[in-house]
């Protein structure tokens, strides 16, 4: 989720987030959400930042202003965020800090995951089931994660959308399940048990 005013501005930084394989959504004032500008209407991107740690919502957070003196930095750091860049600013640098920010958070908040004699590493972003390695693509490892993060639950085609798209896809499209068959193709391929099961009308479920 991207939250920045500056409507040129956020459409540059999705485009290039798209590009490198992210969903990403757009907010345009401080009542949402965490790329956050510190100058927003209604709340600032600072008071915003305090309110979501008082919270316990541990979402990394990345300041993104104008704002460049030392004291502005301390107060952003202060507030809670994880990280701060000033404008204007190198979109691949930009990426970069991002990407650094997501892996601190996964190695605080994800451990291997497993469903029977799957494994699949977050952190290393690996796959292996009965110890062979299986390639997946960013969504098809996005949509895998989903579904062992919720192991034992049924997850919907619309949960699945959002995570792995955004909320502005076409939830008529039949992407998801095509992604799931090709899924099992790669995950079940000389296996016996099947792993993601299909809940009619509803979604998909792994174990449980």
């Amino acid at each position: 989720m991207i939250v920045e005013d500056e409507h040129r501005l956020s459409n540059i930084i999705k485009k290039g987030f798209i590009e490198d394989g992210f969903a990403v959504d757009q907010a345009f004032d401080g009542d949402d959400l965490i790329v956050l500008d510190i100058m927003l209407p209604k709340i600032d991107g600072l008071q915003l930042c305090r309110e979501l740690r008082k919270e316990n919502i541990k979402t990394p957070v990345l300041m993104l202003t104008a704002k460049s003196t030392t004291e502005d930095k301390v107060a952003g750091l202060d507030s809670g965020a994880d990280d701060y860049i000033t404008k204007p600013f190198s979109f691949l640098e930009f990426r970069s800090r991002v990407h650094a920010l997501i892996r601190r958070s996964h190695q605080e908040t994800s451990p291997l995951l497993k469903a029977d004699d799957l494994e699949v590493d977050p952190l290393k972003h690996s796959v292996t089931r009965g110890g062979k390695t299986i390639n997946l693509t960013p969504k098809e490892f996005a949509v895998l994660e989903l579904l062992l993060r919720h192991k034992g639950e049924v997850v919907s085609r619309t949960m699945i959308i959002e995570h792995v798209w955004d909320y502005h896809f076409d939830g008529m499209s039949n992407v998801v399940d095509v992604f799931v068959v090709a899924l099992r193709k790669k995950i079940d391929c000389g296996s016996k048990k099947k792993l993601i099961q299909t809940i009619h009308g509803v979604g998909y479920k792994v174990g449980g």
